[in-house]
C-alpha cells in the first residue's frame, strides 16, 4: 500500500469491496433478525410450534453471545479472516436448516446455528474494519453499518410477509443463503489485504473461563425457554433456577457493579439490556397479536412495525444532531418513558381488545423512545472506557443487549404458555398476550428507574 495521504472515502478504490461486502453481511444478518418477527406466527402455525415460539427468538440471541466471545478471542489470537469465513458458513448453514425444517424442533436448531454464526460474524467484521480503515474513515463505515440495520427494519418485515404469502416462509431463509455466499466472496480482496499486512496476532491464550460463562448463560436461557411445558411445582422452581444460573453466569462478562446499577458505566450497560428486554422482547409478540386477535395478514403485520422503525431512525438522527445539548441522562430517561408507554399501550390493548390503530401508534411512540436512548448507550460506553477497556466494555454492551432480550423472551414465553393454557377458551387468548406484554411493562419500569444513574457522580452537574 502506498504511503500517500488517504483522501478517498469508504467507497474509494481501496475500500470499495470491503465496504460493500461487510455492509452486505450486516444487512443480511439484520434482515434475518428482523424479518422473522413478521413470519413467526405463520411458521408457528405451520409447524405446530407455539410452545417453542419464544425460543425461536431467544435461542439465536443467546447463541450469539457464545459466538461473540469465541470470535473475539479467536480474532485476537490469529486474525479475523478465519473467524469471518467460519461464522459466515455457520450463518448460511443455519439458514439452510431453518428454511428446510420439517418441524419446529429442527427449525429452532437452525436458528441456534444461525445466531451463533451471526454473533461471531459481527465481531469478526468489526476487527477487519478496525485493521483496514484509517481512524478518519471509521465514523463513515460505522454509519454504513447503521444504515445496513435501519433499511431492513423499514422493509424487512414487509418483504418477509410478502414472500411468505406469495411463495412460502421457507424462502425467507433459503433465499438469503446465496446472498451470504456472494457477500463473503466480495470480501476476498479485503482478506488478501490483511494477509499482506504484518500480522497483528496476540500471544494471549484462549480465555476458556469467559467462553465457559457465555456457554453456561446460553444454556440457562435455553433451559428457561423449555420450562414452558412443565406443570406443578417444577413449573415454578425450574424457571427460577435457570434464571438464577443465567444471572450468575453473565456477571463475569459485564463490568463490576452492572447488576447492582452502580452509577456510571455499569448502569449504561444494564440499561442497554433492560431496554432490549422490555421493548424488543415485547415486539416479538406484536405481529403475533395482530395476526391472532385482529386477523392481520403477515404482510400488514410487518407494516405495523415499519412506523416504529421510522420513528427509531428519526429520533436516532435527532439525538445525534443535538449532541451535547441533549444531556445523556435526559435522552435515556425520556426514551425509556416513551418505551414504557408503548408497552403499556400494547398490554392494555391486548387485554381490552382495543382498535389495532392504538397499538400501532403506541409502538411508533416506543420506537421514538428507543431511538433516543439506544445510540447514547453506545456513545457513553466508549466515552466512559479507557483505551484498554474499550474492547471488554463494547463486548459487555453487546452481551447485555442480546442476553437481556433473550432472558426476557424466555420469561415471556413461559408466562405466555401458562396463560394460554388457562385462557384457551377465551377470545383468541387475550390474557396470554396481555400477560406477556405485562412482563415487558415491569422491565420497562426498571429501566425508567435506573436511567438517571447513567452519569458517574464525578460528572453530575
Amino acid at each position: 500500500m502506498s504511503g500517500r495521504p488517504i483522501t478517498e472515502g469508504i467507497f474509494g478504490g481501496r475500500y470499495l469491496w470491503v465496504t460493500i461486502g461487510s455492509s452486505a453481511l450486516v444487512f443480511l444478518a439484520a434482515f434475518e433478525s428482523l424479518a422473522v418477527t413478521t413470519i413467526m406466527p405463520v411458521i408457528s402455525r405451520d409447524l405446530d410450534g407455539a410452545t417453542l415460539y419464544a425460543l425461536a427468538f431467544a435461542g439465536p440471541l443467546s447463541a450469539g453471545v457464545i459466538g461473540m466471545v469465541i470470535a473475539g478471542n479467536w480474532s485476537d489470537r490469529s486474525g479475523p479472516i478465519l473467524p469471518l469465513y467460519s461464522s459466515a458458513a455457520l450463518f448460511a448453514l443455519g439458514l439452510l436448516v431453518a428454511g428446510s425444517a420439517p418441524n419446529m424442533g429442527v427449525f429452532v436448531v437452525g436458528r441456534l446455528v444461525q445466531g451463533l454464526g451471526s454473533g461471531a460474524m459481527t465481531v469478526a467484521l468489526y476487527v477487519i474494519v478496525a485493521r483496514l480503515y484509517p481512524a478518519s474513515l471509521l465514523p463513515r463505515i460505522f454509519a454504513s453499518f447503521a444504515a445496513a440495520w435501519i433499511v431492513p427494519s423499514l422493509i424487512g418485515p414487509f418483504i418477509a410477509g410478502l414472500v411468505s404469502e406469495v411463495w412460502s416462509w421457507h424462502w425467507v431463509f433459503l433465499g438469503v443463503v446465496g446472498l451470504v455466499i456472494v457477500a463473503a466472496a466480495i470480501l476476498t480482496p479485503a482478506t488478501r489485504m490483511l494477509w499482506l499486512q504484518p500480522q497483528q496476532i496476540s500471544e494471549t491464550p484462549w480465555n476458556i473461563g469467559r467462553i465457559g460463562y457465555a456457554l453456561l448463560a446460553a444454556i440457562a436461557v435455553l433451559v428457561l425457554n423449555l420450562c414452558a411445558d412443565l406443570d406443578g411445582v417444577t413449573a415454578v422452581l425450574a424457571p427460577l433456577v435457570a434464571l438464577t444460573v443465567a444471572v450468575v453466569a453473565v456477571r463475569p462478562l459485564l463490568p463490576r457493579g452492572t447488576l447492582l446499577a452502580r452509577r456510571g458505566l455499569p448502569t449504561v450497560i444494564l440499561l442497554r439490556g433492560l431496554a432490549s428486554a422490555s421493548f424488543l422482547g415485547a415486539e416479538v409478540y406484536l405481529p403475533y397479536l395482530l395476526v391472532q386477535q385482529y386477523a392481520f395478514s403477515p404482510t400488514f403485520a410487518g407494516l405495523a412495525l415499519t412506523g416504529s422503525a421510522l420513528a427509531w431512525a428519526g429520533t436516532s438522527w435527532l439525538q445525534g444532531y443535538l449532541g451535547d445539548r441533549l444531556r445523556p441522562e435526559v435522552a435515556m430517561s425520556v426514551g425509556m418513558w416513551l418505551s414504557l408507554v408503548a408497552v403499556m399501550v400494547a398490554c392494555v390493548s391486548a387485554a381490552l381488545h382495543l382498535h389495532p390503530a392504538v397499538i400501532i401508534v403506541g409502538w411508533v411512540v416506543g420506537g421514538g423512545g428507543m431511538g433516543l436512548a439506544f445510540p447514547r448507550t453506545s456513545v457513553m460506553t466508549l466515552g466512559l472506557s479507557t483505551p484498554d477497556q474499550q474492547g471488554f466494555n463494547s463486548s459487555a454492551l453487546s452481551i447485555s443487549d442480546s442476553l437481556g432480550a433473550a432472558l426476557a423472551l424466555a420469561v415471556i414465553g413461559v408466562v405466555f404458555s401458562a396463560l394460554a393454557r388457562i385462557d384457551m377458551n377465551s377470545t383468541a387468548g387475550s390474557a396470554a398476550f396481555a400477560g406477556s406484554f405485562g412482563i415487558g411493562v415491569l422491565i420497562a419500569i426498571a429501566a425508567v428507574c435506573v436511567a438517571p444513574r447513567v452519569v458517574p457522580a464525578r460528572l453530575r452537574r
